[in-house]
């Protein structure tokens, strides 16, 4: 197998913020906070490897999904950094985070169902709850959206 020349795997800031759809500044912001990382050149410029945009890809994805940096911090830090994340690597981080995923599917399902109806929460009270919550028997199990809260 041939070996990949050095500088081919390194990507320029402006390159990879092209590629992955993303300002310079976030993946500063990203390094600040170990989710990427990069190296310096002897001109003091920063490059980071070409497998970065598979990572940055994963926190935007993960970021859409409510997912908060500091738990795709977590699961980034399980990942080898001295090479490549493989395709196993990242079925790990599947598996791990398959059970939190399968309930925020659960509840977008519950809330989608019930948006229109009441939710448990008395803001309906006057027209529906009368029937669905009856004396607001869903304020005793306390406050907020109670059929939608875990």
């Amino acid at each position: 197998m041939a070996q990949i020349p050095e500088d081919a795997v390194w990507l320029k800031p402006g390159q990879v913020a092209q590629r992955a759809g993303v300002a310079v500044s976030t993946l500063h912001y990203y390094e600040s906070l170990g989710l990427i990382a990069s190296r310096r050149t002897a001109g003091d410029r920063r490059e980071y490897r070409r497998d970065t945009l598979r990572v940055i890809g994963f926190i935007r994805a993960s970021q859409t999904l409510g997912i908060p940096l500091a738990t795709i911090k977590q699961a980034l830090d399980g990942l080898p950094h001295e090479q490549p994340p493989t395709k196993r690597d990242w079925a790990r981080i599947a598996r791990m985070w398959r059970a939190d995923l399968d309930q925020r599917i659960e509840r977008l399902e519950a809330l989608r169902d019930n948006l229109a109806n009441c939710i448990g929460c008395g803001c309906l009270s006057l027209t529906s709850c009368p029937y669905t919550n009856p004396g607001d028997a869903m304020g005793e199990q306390g406050p907020g959206a109670r059929r939608l809260i875990p």
